[in-house]
């Protein structure tokens, strides 16, 4: 009896045992935060292109047939019939049209085909059927100096049947109008006249109508411009670079602005604006390098269209990064303003161009080659799906007179959500002057006064110390989670404050005053996941701290000790494509060195050392530096950096004296700037003596 009695409270305890161990792996699994990933949502599928087409994407549009036109860099025209590899045909491709100037446009309006070429918007007709144009009619044409630097894009249908085109500046170590009409938008009309439009553009890469109607256009960042950016444009605006003034005394300008009105102070763009009547200042800023750096393509999320949960928003491509970000938009006191978002990267090359296919994906058509982009391909078509699933996003950010209230897509937890520190607000500006970009200034952390989270706990709406207008601000949800227990698939988004709006402020009581919260907080345990993501954004800060330490491997004096100078000058600049001039170096170990290195290109770049093989780690590190990276040279605090030139202006130079490291081996020097890491490299062979 005994010995039964034993064996069932020995079964009885292995039981309880089994018991505990399921109860707290399930505790563990609930307490364990779950992550997305891009591609769970979007599918991002590589239509196949022949060998001998080389479809450098300048523009695209869907035709009533189902055939995708693209027009490309090369002057081509391609039709491409089944472009969605139905039933698991291979797509079709034709040349259509040929022979043209660098056609970054092209669209479909009132039945006939359109496309821009640098120095004329053209009407494409095929009169005998067989499916190549015959006919090449000049539509309306301007004048070209023949400098690189002068791009053309459009058309884009307006409300009013016109058709808007952009015409770059052009570039001879910083941006001018060398022909009539460049950095202007203008309007084509059915009968071929021009209409000058707005001026003060710098590289108009892409545009678009919302579902309003208003026009808004996607500017790189450069000279004038601090950061890239998507700005609503009106007739008679004057966007910010003044090259375009010097043809406002035209007769036809509607623009009343002189080159002598613009001063170049580095102010903040929206403290000029308040003293220079008819400057417009972006609608939404996208910080350098975080947020791309060649703004492009712009489309308008409409009922063309099934990506996600964010109809009514923009998407914004980006050449130089390969990726696509969101634009949410609203208008306050009659001016546009919002906030940007990630939302998809890793495209095979740099994006141009986007287009709604007739199944509701995105066709994304893309090109490199002279540009570079962190796609490592010279250009590519790609097809964008959304499979349904609706991912834990930030939806959207819409200001508030004392705040923001953040829209999510799923149900957030109240146990993060309410707290001050899963949230984290910056507030900055850029500088607008003649120089290319701008660093971040007036940076400053705003304090949360108060959360209050909505009944459906699909909204938190954040009080802050104070709102500044003209200035963005940095929104971060770091340690927010869905009651399912999901992590944000991207935690931050960058809201323009042009206007704060009118209405009541919140009534900050007991409830919701931040001060209480983190008591309340403190005196009850957090959960596992919020201790976890804390820790994780603490982690993250005293990484940020470490990264923004002045690093000192940048010597721009010769040593005294070199008493008979240096052993070997080297000079080197940038070549086209995001290349060094020299990207091999054989030297003796010890070797005294002088380099310098002269920016002879329309973009900034250094010159970044270091170890063997560390090129890419260095690169990714820089691209981690946010909004401190260009007061920081993009250089981060790391043993894997040896030497490194400042961050040079188009036009300018470093020289940095360095002895060559005392072992053999093959040191890497990269550009750091924006992802140039991934194309701008070169070697230092460093042999024994």
């Amino acid at each position: 009896m005994k010995k039964h009695k034993f064996n069932f409270i020995l079964a009885l305890s292995v039981v309880i045992v089994a018991m505990l161990n399921i109860s707290n792996s399930f505790g563990q699994e609930s307490d364990t935060i779950k992550t997305q990933k891009e591609d769970e949502f979007y599918i991002l599928k590589t239509i196949p292109i022949p060998q001998n087409v080389e479809l450098e994407v300048g523009g695209m549009v869907l035709l009533p047939n189902d055939v995708l036109a693209v027009s490309t860099r090369k002057g081509d025209v391609w039709m491409i019939t089944n472009p969605y590899m139905r039933n698991g045909q291979s797509p079709l491709y034709k040349l259509f049209a040929q022979g043209m100037h660098e056609v970054l446009g092209i669209n479909y309006i009132n039945n006939d085909i359109y496309v821009m070429q640098r120095s004329e918007l053209t009407r494409l007709r095929d009169l005998n059927g067989d499916g190549i144009a015959d006919e090449y009619y000049t539509m309306a044409t301007w004048p070209l100096a023949g400098n690189y630097h002068e791009y053309a894009y459009g058309p884009v249908l307006a409300k009013d049947g016109s058709m808007l085109v952009t015409l770059n500046l052009g570039w001879i170590g910083y941006g001018e109008s060398l022909s009539k009409w460049d950095g202007w938008m203008l309007k084509i009309w059915p009968d071929g006249r021009v209409e000058p439009f707005a001026t003060g553009l710098r590289s108009p890469a892409g545009f678009a109508l919302n579902d309003e109607g208003d026009i808004f256009y996607s500017e790189n960042q450069g000279d004038w411009v601090g950061s890239g950016n998507i700005t609503h444009i009106e007739k008679s605006d004057f966007l910010g670079n003044p090259a375009g003034l010097i043809w406002a005394d035209q007769p036809d300008s509607p623009v009343k602005l002189r080159k002598k009105d613009i001063p170049d102070t580095g102010e903040p763009k929206f403290e000029v604006a308040k003293r220079v009547p008819g400057l417009k200042t972006p609608s939404v800023w996208f910080p350098h390098s975080i947020l791309g750096v060649s703004t492009s393509g712009m489309l308008n999320y409409d009922s063309q269209g099934s990506m996600g949960p964010f109809k009514g928003q923009l998407f914004v491509g980006d050449q130089g990064q390969s990726k696509i970000m969101r634009v949410n938009l609203e208008k306050v006191n009659g001016v546009y303003q919002g906030a940007v978002f990630p939302f998809r990267e890793g495209f095979s090359s740099g994006i141009l161009r986007m287009n709604w296919g007739s199944d509701k994906s995105m066709f994304v058509g893309m090109t490199s080659r002279g540009w570079g982009s962190t796609g490592d391909k010279l250009f590519g078509l790609q097809q964008l799906s959304w499979n349904g699933k609706i991912p834990f996003e930030i939806h959207s950010i819409v200001a508030q007179p004392d705040g923001f209230k953040i829209n999510f897509t799923k149900e957030v937890s109240e146990a993060e959500a309410k707290l001050a520190s899963s949230y984290n607000v910056t507030s900055f500006t850029y500088k607008y002057h003649s120089k290319y970009g701008s660093p971040v200034i007036n940076q400053a952390k705003r304090e949360i006064k108060a959360l209050e989270i909505s009944e459906d706990k699909m909204s938190v709406r954040i009080v802050v110390d104070s709102l500044i207008n003209g200035y963005i601000y940095e929104i971060k949800a770091v340690d927010v989670k869905s009651t399912d227990n999901y992590a944000l698939l991207h935690n931050f988004g960058y809201y323009t404050l042009n206007s704060v709006p009118s209405g009541a402020k919140l009534a900050i009581t007991d409830r919701n005053r931040v001060g209480l919260a983190d008591v309340h907080a403190h005196n009850h345990p957090m959960p596992k996941v919020a201790k976890k993501a804390h820790a994780i954004a603490a982690t993250q800060s005293s990484v940020s701290k470490t990264e923004i330490t002045k690093v000192t491997k940048r010597q721009t004096k010769m040593p005294a000790d070199w008493t008979n100078g240096p052993d070997k000058t080297i000079v080197i600049t940038p070549k086209p494509g995001l290349k060094f001039s020299i990207d091999n170096i054989s030297i003796k170990a010890g070797t005294k060195i002088k380099l310098t290195f002269k920016n002879t290109d329309d973009m900034l770049h250094n010159m970044v050392f270091t170890n063997p093989g560390k090129a890419s780690v260095v690169g990714e590190l820089a691209l981690k530096l946010g909004l401190n990276a260009e007061q920081l040279n993009y250089v981060p605090n790391t043993k894997d950096v040896i030497f490194y030139t400042a961050l040079l202006q188009p036009n300018q130079s470093d020289t940095i004296y360095f002895t060559a490291p005392a072992k053999a081996g093959d040191y890497d020097f990269v550009c750091t700037y924006s992802g140039h890491y991934l194309i701008m490299r070169g070697i230092m062979k460093v042999i024994d003596k």
